[in-house]
């Protein structure tokens, strides 16, 4: 199948190598133009409406502000093959979803939401889990492309923001979990079990799962390199709070992270991993104020 990939960052650069790999030619556009360079096998695009000029073409940008910029008011729609299939694999607002859809229906053009949980290092090896939501027909003259990026696609129906706000609300319970492992071993230092060992014991017992294993190794190690960038969780928590207001709907625990993420990006680690969230709960019980 031939492939356009708009936005290769570090999700995209250790997507595209899958792609390649599974045999679709791909042709790929960026801002930075040396990422694209970088990728062997990868053809070079001059701009974006190029990469809607394939069978299909993917997109993977950091946020809303990135992606009506690229694919809105670029005018890459309206150049657009009428038989390219359009997947969106950015965590975007459902309100935007909406937008593009509406767009991408006037212009004649299939629309498929598919975002990713994942982290580079996954998503290097294809283990990516896609959430998935549009028109069945899309979706199934895509799979290939997401069998070759992900380890499973989970169908969540024909409506587009599905996908979205499923994703949201799994980068805000991640949030959730971080804060819960903050203030958990805070509690467990005040009494001179170290994070180390409390959170060794939880992440193999009670929280024996991927994201508390990974987040936890951080908290316990004080290590908190990139990752995903707290500036990015916290715009992830931003997008679930306007979605949850959208319905009418009070999301408590959600408003507390959201204000300890902010205090920390004010206070100078936005640019660490979002993990970093922990050293708000430990200011906040006392234990110091020392910032990586």
């Amino acid at each position: 199948m031939d492939v356009g990939f708009i936005g290769v960052g570090s999700m995209g650069a250790a997507m595209v190598p899958n792609l390649v790999k599974a045999g679709h030619r791909v042709r790929a556009w960026n801002r930075n133009a040396a990422a694209v360079a970088a990728l062997q096998g990868v053809e070079a695009l001059a701009s974006p409406a190029e990469a809607f000029r394939n069978d299909a073409v993917l997109t993977m940008l950091a946020d809303d502000r990135a992606v009506r910029s690229v694919v809105i008011d670029s005018g890459a729609l309206r150049e657009a093959r009428k038989d390219c299939v359009h997947v969106m694999m950015a965590t975007i607002s459902p309100a935007l979803v909406d937008e593009l859809h509406a767009l991408h229906r006037a212009a004649g053009i299939p629309y498929v939401a598919a975002p990713v949980f994942g982290v580079p290092a996954a998503a290097a090896q294809a283990q990516l889990n896609v959430l998935v939501a549009g028109d069945a027909d899309a979706i199934a003259r895509v799979q290939p492309l997401l069998d070759a990026v992900g380890r499973k696609t989970w169908p969540l129906g024909d409506d587009p923001k599905r996908a979205n706000v499923a994703k949201l609300a799994g980068n805000l319970m991640i949030t959730l979990a971080i804060e819960a492992m903050g203030e958990a071993s805070a509690l467990t230092e005040s009494y001179g079990v170290t994070a180390a060992d409390f959170l060794d014991i939880v992440t193999n017992t009670l929280f024996a799962a991927p994201a508390y294993q990974r987040y936890g190794g951080f908290i316990a190690t004080d290590t908190y390199e990139p990752g995903f960038k707290l500036t990015l969780g916290l715009k992830d928590v931003d997008l679930a709070l306007d979605a949850a207001k959208a319905r009418a709907a009070k999301l408590p625990s959600a408003e507390l992270v959201r204000e300890n993420m902010a205090a920390a990006v004010e206070q100078g680690m936005g640019a660490k991993d979002w993990s970093i969230l922990a050293k708000m709960a430990r200011r906040r019980a006392g234990l110091g104020d020392d910032v990586a």
